[in-house]
Formats: C-alpha cells, sequence, structure tokens
C-alpha cells in the first residue's frame, strides 16, 4: 500500500504495511488514537497525543521515552486509572474499568515508579496484604513469599520495610507485583537500583513467565538496553511514539549497534522534520533516511546541530536533551489504524450490581490500618489523650468565675478607710462598711483612696476594675430615703446613691462586677431587714426570680460552652486522623495501588472508618467521662443519646478529613484548610456565642454548617434533659447524618473521578 505525503516542501514515497487482523487472543492491549492532554492554561502540557500502541499477549514489550514524555500516563491509562480525552483502551478482553474487566483488578499486577509500600509492615505483612487484596489464601501467600526472597535476594521477611535500603524496597514493590501470578504485568522501572546481576535475573525470569504461563509484561526502564530481552519496544517521545517493533529489527534497520541511537537517530528524524507521530513506521523511517543520508548520526557535527532548536526541552535518560517542535500546521499522514477487538461477553447476575463490598478486600484494608495504628503506638496514644487534655484545659479554664478582682474605694462617710467600723444589729451608722464586708464575701480585693481623683487614676491606669464611692452622709441619707420614699427631695438621692465606675473594656468581668455589687446590695438589706425585724420583701426591687424552668438561678458559661467545645474537639481531631492518614498514604502512592489492584473508593473510605470508628469511640467516652463526672457539667438527659451525638459528630469530622485529603495534595494544604475552617465553624455554629445574636444572613448560613443544630441538640440533652422525640434534638440527629452522607459522596467522587 503506497501514499504520498508533503514534508519540508519534498515529496516522498513511504510504504506503509497492510492493517492487521485483530484477535482477542493475540493481543493484551490495544490503545488507539489515544489522545490524554492536562496542564493549566498558562502552561498546557501534551501527554499523549494521536498514540497507537499494541501489546501482543505472552510478550514483553518495553515502553522507553524520557523523562516527561507520558510514559507513567500512558501506563495510568491502561490500567484505568486515568481517562482519555479521547480515543480507545482494550486491555484483556474489555475496557478499563468495565464490569468483568478485571482492570483495575487482579488480572493486573501493578509496580509503580513510587515504593508505594507501608514502611511500618514487615516484608511478610506487605505480601500478605497484597495478597489478601488479589483473593490469595495466607498459605498461598507464604509459599509465593519464600520463592520471591530468594529470587530477589530480599532480607529475611520479618524485616521492617523502613529498615531496608531504597533497593531493597523496590524489591519488595517488584514482589509485591509478581505475587500473584497477573495476566499483564505492569513495572515502571522495576531495575532501577538494582545491581547488574539481579537485573538479569529479573529478565530472566520476566522471559519465563511469558513463555511459561503466557504473562504479557510492559515495563518501562532507565537502562534502555537491557530491553534487548524485550519482544517488542515502544519508544515515546513529547507523547508520541517514534517506533514501534523488535529490538533487532530496529538495530537492523537504524544500522546501530544499541538502542540508544536509534532513540536519538529517531528523535533527531522527528525534529528535522518537525513532526509528532503517534506512532512512525519503520518503513517511513527507512525511506526518509533512504532519501536525506544527511540524518546519518556519523555525519558532520554542524548538521545535527541544526535539527535542534530551542521551542520546546525534552530532557531524557538517553543522554543530550533533545527538543520537540509544536505540530500546528503540519500536515499529517493519513495512517491506516486498526479496528478495536470486540469486548468480551462477561455474565453478571444482580448480585454483582448491587454489591458494594468485597470481602477480602475489607479484610485486607481493615487489618492494614489496624495494624497500622498499633506499630505508631506513641502517635495513637498522643491522638486518644489529646481529647481528654483538651477538654480537662477547658473545665479548668473557661466558665469559672474571675476571682480576686481590684476594686478602688472611695468612703468620705468615715474619716479612717483604713479601719471601716461596722455596727451589727438594727443600727443605722456606717451602714458603707456594712455593704463592702458584703461586697468582700463576693471575693473582691477592696483598696481604699483619699479622693475620688485618686481612686480613678488608679482605674485609668489598669491597677483596678472599677472604682466604688460613698457620700459622707451615706447612712442617714439612706435612712431618710427609706422613711420618706416618695417625698424624698434630690440631695437625699444623691447622697444615698453608691457612685460606680467600672472598666467595662472587658465585657465578661464588667458584668460579673455588675452582677457582684448588685448581689451583694441585695444580701445587704436583707441583712438588715432581719436586724430590724422588717420582710426582707419590703426593700427589694419588686421582680422576684423563680427557679429557672431549665439551668441555675446563675447560669454557668461552662455549662453553655461545654456541648460546642465537646464536639468541636472531636469532629475537628477526627479530620486531622483521617485527612493525614489519607494523604499519606497518597502521597507514598499507596492509595494509587490499592485502586489499581481492584479495591474501590467506598471500600477505603468504610475501612477508615471501621478502623478509626474504635479511636473515636475511645475518645468519645473519655471526653464524656472527664466533662460529665469529673468535671461535673450540668447533665440532665440520658447517656446513651449524649454518646450516639458525640460519635455521629467523630464520624461527620472523620468524613470531612476524607475530603480534605481528596481536595488537597499536600499535608501542609490540608492543615490549612482545616485551620481555616475551624474559626468559622467556631464563631458560626454557636459554641460560643448565640446564633440568634448573629447577623441574619450568617444566621441562615449558620443553621445549614454540621455542628450549629447538633451543638443545639446536645445542649438540650445536657441542660434541658430533652429526649430524642423533642425537634430541637432529633434535628441535630437528622442534620449531623446528612452531612455525613453528603461528605462521604463527595469523597468517594473525588477518590474515583479526580485522576481523570
Amino acid at each position: 500500500m503506497v501514499e504520498s505525503i508533503d514534508l519540508a516542501d519534498k515529496r516522498h514515497t513511504f510504504v506503509t504495511q497492510q492493517s492487521t487482523v485483530w484477535s482477542r487472543r493475540q493481543h493484551a492491549v490495544c490503545v488507539r488514537r489515544a489522545c490524554k492532554r492536562y496542564g493549566s492554561s498558562k502552561n498546557p502540557t501534551v501527554i499523549l497525543d494521536n498514540l497507537n500502541m499494541t501489546v501482543p499477549k505472552g510478550t514483553i514489550y518495553g515502553l522507553l521515552g524520557a523523562s516527561g514524555c507520558g510514559k507513567t500516563t500512558l501506563l495510568s491509562c491502561i490500567v484505568g486509572r486515568r481517562r482519555l480525552n479521547s480515543g480507545e483502551i482494550w486491555v484483556l478482553g474489555g475496557k478499563p474499568g468495565s464490569k468483568g474487566s478485571g482492570v483495575p483488578g487482579p488480572r493486573i499486577g501493578y509496580m509503580p515508579q513510587e515504593i508505594a509500600l507501608y514502611g511500618e509492615f514487615t516484608i511478610k505483612e506487605t505480601m500478605l496484604y497484597f495478597g489478601w487484596i488479589a483473593g490469595m489464601a495466607s498459605e498461598k501467600v507464604y509459599e509465593k513469599v519464600d520463592f520471591l526472597i530468594s529470587f530477589l535476594k530480599l532480607p529475611p521477611a520479618s524485616r521492617l520495610v523502613k529498615a531496608l535500603s531504597g533497593g531493597q524496597q523496590r524489591r519488595v514493590s517488584l514482589a509485591a507485583a509478581l505475587l500473584h501470578d497477573p495476566e499483564l504485568l505492569i513495572l515502571d522501572e522495576p531495575t532501577a537500583g538494582v545491581d547488574p546481576v539481579l537485573r538479569q535475573n529479573i529478565w530472566d525470569h520476566l522471559v519465563n513467565i511469558t513463555s511459561d504461563s503466557h504473562t504479557t509484561v510492559i515495563i518501562t526502564t532507565h537502562y534502555i538496553d537491557e530491553t534487548r530481552q524485550a519482544g517488542l519496544i515502544g519508544l515515546m517521545r513529547g507523547g508520541r511514539f517514534l517506533a514501534e517493533e523488535s529490538p533487532t529489527s530496529l538495530l537492523n534497520k537504524h544500522n546501530c549497534d544499541n538502542l540508544e541511537d536509534v532513540f536519538l537517530k529517531l528523535s533527531l528524524l522527528q525534529n528535522r522534520f518537525k513532526r509528532r507521530r503517534s506512532s512512525i513506521l519503520l518503513e517511513v523511517t527507512a525511506a526518509a533516511a533512504a532519501t536525506m543520508p544527511e540524518l546519518n548520526l556519523q555525519q558532520d557535527q554542524g548538521t545535527i546541530n541544526q535539527a535542534f532548536d530551542n521551542t520546546s526541552e525534552i530532557s531524557g535518560e538517553f543522554g543530550d536533551s533533545v527538543s520537540s517542535m509544536s505540530l500546528r500546521g503540519t500536515p499529517r499522514v493519513n495512517e491506516p489504524v486498526d479496528p478495536m477487538p470486540p469486548e468480551d461477553d462477561v455474565n453478571w447476575t444482580w448480585m454483582d450490581y448491587v454489591s458494594v463490598f468485597t470481602p477480602h478486600h475489607m479484610k485486607a484494608l481493615v487489618w492494614k490500618n489496624s495494624l497500622w495504628m498499633l506499630r505508631n503506638v506513641p502517635v495513637m496514644l498522643f491522638i486518644i489523650g489529646l481529647p481528654v487534655a483538651q477538654i480537662v484545659l477547658f473545665c479548668l479554664s473557661i466558665g469559672k468565675d474571675p476571682q480576686a478582682l481590684k476594686l478602688a474605694v472611695v468612703n468620705y462617710e468615715t474619716n479612717d478607710t483604713a479601719a471601716c467600723k461596722e455596727y451589727d444589729g438594727c443600727v443605722f451608722h456606717n451602714l458603707s462598711c456594712r455593704y463592702l464586708r458584703h461586697l468582700r464575701a463576693q471575693s473582691h480585693i477592696l483598696e481604699f483612696y483619699h479622693s475620688h481623683e485618686a481612686a480613678a487614676d488608679v482605674v485609668k491606669k489598669g491597677q483596678a476594675w472599677g472604682m466604688v464611692e460613698f457620700s459622707d452622709s451615706f447612712s442617714d441619707a439612706l435612712l431618710e430615703r427609706i422613711n420618706s420614699f416618695l417625698s424624698s427631695n434630690r440631695s437625699t438621692i444623691d447622697n444615698s446613691e453608691i457612685d460606680i465606675h467600672l472598666d467595662m473594656s472587658n465585657q465578661q468581668i464588667g458584668y460579673l462586677i455588675q452582677r457582684n455589687l448588685r448581689n451583694a446590695f441585695e444580701e445587704f438589706c436583707d441583712e438588715m431587714a432581719r436586724d430590724c425585724e422588717v420582710s426582707p420583701a419590703a426593700i427589694k426591687i419588686p421582680i422576684f426570680f423563680n427557679t429557672p424552668v431549665y439551668g441555675p438561678i446563675i447560669p454557668n458559661f461552662t455549662d453553655f460552652a461545654a456541648p460546642g467545645v465537646m464536639l468541636t474537639i472531636i469532629f475537628f481531631l477526627a479530620v486531622a486522623l483521617t485527612s493525614g492518614a489519607m494523604l499519606i498514604e497518597r502521597n507514598e502512592g499507596m492509595l494509587e495501588r490499592g485502586l489499581v489492584s481492584g479495591i474501590t473508593g467506598v471500600e477505603i473510605l468504610t475501612a477508615h472508618v471501621i478502623t478509626q470508628f474504635v479511636v473515636m469511640l475511645g475518645q468519645s467516652v473519655m471526653v464524656m467521662t472527664f466533662a460529665i463526672f469529673i468535671f461535673k457539667i450540668t447533665n440532665n438527659g440520658e447517656l446513651i443519646w449524649i454518646l450516639i451525638m458525640v460519635v455521629l459528630d467523630g464520624v461527620c469530622g472523620m468524613t470531612f478529613g476524607f475530603v480534605v485529603s481528596c481536595i488537597t495534595d499536600s499535608e501542609r494544604n490540608a492543615t490549612y484548610l482545616a485551620m481555616g475552617s475551624f474559626l468559622p465553624f467556631v464563631m458560626l455554629c454557636g459554641i460560643i456565642w448565640p446564633v440568634e445574636g448573629m447577623h441574619s444572613i450568617l444566621r441562615a448560613i449558620s443553621l445549614i454548617l454540621p455542628l450549629t443544630l447538633s451543638t443545639e441538640s446536645l445542649r438540650s440533652i445536657l441542660a434541658k434533659g430533652w429526649s430524642i422525640n423533642r425537634p430541637a434534638v432529633y434535628y441535630g440527629f437528622i442534620s449531623i447524618s446528612v452531612w455525613i452522607a453528603i461528605f462521604l459522596t463527595i469523597s468517594v467522587l473525588l477518590i474515583k473521578f479526580k485522576k481523570g
């Protein structure tokens, strides 16, 4: 078949092969017209562009190219972790991610570039985890471990992964991929950091499993010449294939001694014509080399340098940097594209469609999370003990009345301010001193001054919280005011009053002093009424406060704030725990590796909820114990509803932590997001100030936040003793349950779709 194309204003004729007849029995992976792009608007990056690829079953396929050319992205698409913008991928009889394809799943063995192992696990435990994920029995795993340790020359199986060298860790990662004898083995640079002898042993093993077990292997490597043992290699550059042929054929047709020279020669050819093609056929390369012999690498260096330009640079493992030209405006060859093979027919029952969890997946995940916690005892003790420390600090420091507040006193009624003489009984002399005695009982420190100016100066300097002043005829004027009542003149009223000037810069302290001053005067009046055999009610303000319906006569701020503080502590500690655990797994590649193994996002989140629920339950019980039984926070409700609310709050925090870990890419950003959400939650959820005091717009926002209705619900249980049948209580349970469902849904969707 002959086609003509126009390259650089020259006419060239190339011979192309006829399209191959596809057969499901011949090929393990087929990629047709793949296009995958990502990047920002400022720096768009082409990863895969118009790429065609074929991997026959039972062969080793070497995928070679410079760093950043798209190898890892292509592998992610093959294993179903990235989606193409256009084109198709066929893997092991179906499309990745479709029902019954087994991709992602146990049909694939995947070794990523990252180590992607749990450092706290031993080699044996690591193999057991990945074996369970693949559905292997424990006995079978142990048999394979012995072989892999011997084959890969690994330390004893009891050695912790974090105690191994970098090369040993990569070999453990390779062992995890080989463990379950997959149909398709995808290895991303498995021989990096491996000594030459062991590298050759690994290649020999790959050759054996392809011939004996008909396993298909796709491998990328830094060492290009080691792929001579591959049955087929694909050379990638700038998101396109330069060639896809056997190593021997490439070396022969390009008259090169090694594959690095072949790669460089094809790169220069690509630059020369300013073309990026998804697959450059060998016939095209041979014809181009025949018509333009100046491309020979043995040519004058000046001619070679003309093929380099600075439009875009791509550095690689294969020698000097070479540049790739933009494809815009370049004529394209109308290449014949092989049709995709039909998908295998898979029989599914209704149970397969409604099933959410795979038992052996959940077993492995719960065991893995539990083992991680047991191996990090100091961290877990800190996590469990931290909420206890926080609730203790809250109960000891918040809500108690300030003590030993200083007041400056100017008493013109007595000349000797140091010895204020008190009279007992129904005696109306030095009544100011009797009142000050009751004021001292309110835990105030009284300091006497000779003049109004001196006392006012002390308050202005911040050395006292207020000043109390009595006139020189206070007792006589107060008696006349009582006797005359309605006929009292202005002078009598003024002299019988106690002049008070407070520092109200601190609202809590200012209101407390006002309360103490009034309480001291009421007690003073009660005492005088009893001494003078008069009914105390006759001289009191005609407003009587009976026993409150709910709460104490003197409100306790600790009781008000405790429900919100308890929920906030549990909520944000759960956020920190779950987001940290998820980010560690994600950033070290363990999450991605698990998803490729067939684990679903729902299973991952559920396993974390199960294991961390135990920790959070312990935190909740300890917080309740210290708050209610040790520090005696008022509780008139049933403990079971308090515990359920606190536990639901912790679950909500866990699910919010999942969202945080899915949105952000680093622990630092997760910390910023968690800290940034903490203060709005505290301010807007009625924890330290009633919702009724907010702006109307903020009040509407507050009512839909996770902790607002739940805080009010817990406050109603503790302070009012209400049960679940009250709307104010069950609204909180409904609200926090809805938020748990919302956060879980968002997390699952982000895990499923964030990677494209």
